[in-house]
Order: structure tokens, then C-alpha cells, then sequence
């Protein structure tokens, strides 16, 4: 068994031990290219989060049964070519809802009510010299009454929604053709794509990266915006035409964003919306919580053992 990239899951807080008592492993913190295949080249078992196993290489590890994702999305496998080699492909779902449904609103927080920026104008001591007993460098925001666009209503997508009722939002989803509503123990009304962009206050973009969803966040799409809107992305990086949301951005057709993820990372440090004073970033912690890592650990472990007792669970491919 070879885990390619294990450092982003175990950077020291958690024990490797039970994975290591299913079978040898090689444990790699991170694999280059250059270095996928003499690793991987004796491998049954293949651990990997983000290194890309593509049909070329994959041909080349005649070896290779199973894989086990250390993520949900599944797109760094090519799941044709191991189906026609007969390997296995399994993921770990849901392990992170509850972690990226609070990062979600962590950012949508921080754009509503500036946390950090008046946290950090009394650490400088405006307060201490203000005439008045209260002031607000920006604008503060509430949230109850106002609209939340969900575009994705998978199982993170449900939980920040419930969230947002919480709150005392109106709920939007896309109806898509075919789909059988779903019933949820809150209220979400069903609408077309643009009619969702242009009642949202703020969108929420929860959808899996696929031909349909890619840069669905595009010229149109923002120009269908409120001015006073906000666009949250803690799904796929390439769901956002990063250009066109900078503009967006720039000309302040919308109010702000915030993201977790973009469509390449680590981003080249000349992307388009690493500077943007209307776009926050973190770098794709929604799904690192201690505990989210706990889980996604034990049901990794799972994985490998289903597959070694014949019985594979969670597979995709």
C-alpha cells in the first residue's frame, strides 16, 4: 500500500497506526510527478488526495487494484481507464459537511459584519480615541430577511441552507428537470438559474465540477447579480471564471466574495483575484478541521479493509 500525499490529511496531529496495520505502507507526504511512478510502480493499493492518477499512468501500474480517494470529488482519477483495468475506486463522502458548512459561514460573517477589520481597528486603538462609544469602519449588515442562493443542494448544501433558516433567510434552489423535489424540514423555493441570480443576495455555490457546472460563474451569470450581492465558493475552484469575477469585482457589479478554492492550487501568485480588496481567500481549509480529518482518516481505514475482505464500500468507479 502507497499513500502518495498525506501530509494536507496527518500534518502530525493524527496516527497513521491504523492504516498501517492493514497492510506495509509506504507513506509519502507529497509525490511529484516525477516521483509517481518508481513509487507507486508495486502497488496493490493506492492512497491519493490531490496527486493525479491519469489513464497514461495508470497503464503503467499493472500491479495496481484499488484506490482510495482521501476527499470526496474524485476528478485527480481518470475512473474510465481504471474501470477497463479492473481497478477499484472508492471516495470518502461526506466526512467534511459539517466543517465546510461552518467555513461557509464563517466567510459570509466576516463580509457581513467586518469581524476582522473592527477587531483589528481597536487593536491599533481607534477605539480608545473615538468620540463615541460605538462607530463601524464599514457598513454592517443583517442577514434575516434577506436571500440565499444555494447552487448545489448535496448534503453541504442542505446544511448550510438549514443554517441560513436559522438565521431567518429566504431559501432559493434551482429546480433541475427531471429532479424530484427534495423534502426538507425548511422552507426552499424552487427556481430557474436566472431567476436565482437575480433574487439572491447572496449565492452560495455548492455544486460538484462537472461539463454542465463549470464556470458557472461567468459574465452572464454576474451581470444577472445585485450590486449589493455576495458570491461564496467552498466547492470546486472551477465553477468561477476568476477573470470575470475580478472585473465583477472591479466594477463593483457585485458587493464582494469570498472563496476557499480556486480552479488551480496553490494559485500562480499572479492570479487574478489574490489582490482583489472585494475578494477573501483561504486556502481550501473548509474540509481541515481536526475532527473532519479524523473522519476522513477512519473511513479511509475503512475503505482499504472493505477492499481487502472482498467486500469494497464507497465506490465510485
Amino acid at each position: 500500500m502507497v499513500l502518495l500525499d498525506g501530509y494536507s490529511l496527518n500534518p502530525g496531529d493524527l496516527s497513521w497506526d491504523s492504516l498501517r496495520s492493514l497492510a506495509p505502507l509506504d507513506l509519502f507526504d507529497r509525490t511529484s510527478p516525477s516521483e509517481l511512478l518508481p513509487r507507486s510502480q508495486s502497488a496493490t493499493i493506492l492512497l491519493t488526495n490531490k496527486t493525479v492518477l491519469s489513464a497514461e499512468t495508470l497503464r503503467k501500474l499493472p500491479s495496481l487494484r484499488f484506490i482510495s480517494v482521501l476527499a470526496t470529488g474524485v476528478n485527480v482519477v481518470d475512473l474510465q481507464s481504471a474501470a477497463q483495468q479492473g481497478i477499484i475506486v472508492s471516495n470518502v463522502p461526506s466526512y467534511s459537511t459539517d466543517s465546510v458548512a461552518q467555513l461557509t459561514w464563517a466567510l459570509l460573517l466576516e463580509l457581513t459584519h467586518q469581524v476582522a477589520l473592527h477587531a483589528s481597528s481597536v487593536r491599533q486603538g481607534d477605539w480608545s480615541s473615538s468620540l463615541d462609544f460605538s462607530y463601524q469602519k464599514k457598513p454592517l449588515i443583517e442577514l434575516s430577511g434577506l436571500t440565499l442562493g444555494v447552487i448545489g443542494l448535496g448534503a453541504i448544501g442542505q446544511k448550510v441552507a438549514q443554517i441560513a433558516d436559522a438565521f431567518g433567510m429566504k431559501i432559493l434552489s434551482v429546480e433541475r428537470e427531471g429532479k424530484e423535489k427534495l423534502s426538507l424540514p425548511y422552507p426552499v423555493s424552487y427556481t430557474s438559474l436566472e431567476a436565482l441570480f437575480k433574487s439572491s443576495d447572496v449565492i452560495s455555490l455548492h455544486a460538484p465540477l462537472t461539463p454542465q457546472t463549470e464556470k458557472i460563474i461567468n459574465p452572464q451569470t454576474l451581470l444577472w447579480m445585485k450590486p449589493t450581492a455576495f458570491l461564496l465558493n467552498t466547492s470546486r475552484g472551477g465553477l468561477i471564471d476568476s477573470e470575470a469575477l475580478a472585473h465583477a469585482l472591479e466594477r463593483k457589479t457585485i458587493a464582494g466574495a469570498a472563496l476557499d478554492v480556486l480552479e488551480s492550487e496553490p494559485p500562480s501568485p499572479s492570479h487574478p483575484l489574490l489582490h482583489s480588496p472585494y475578494c477573501l481567500i483561504t486556502p481550501h481549509i473548509g474540509w481541515a478541521t481536526l475532527a473532519a480529518r479524523k473522519r476522513l482518516l477512519n473511513q479511509t481505514v475503512g475503505n482499504v479493509k472493505a477492499f481487502i475482505e472482498g467486500k469494497p464500500i464507497n465506490v465510485v468507479s
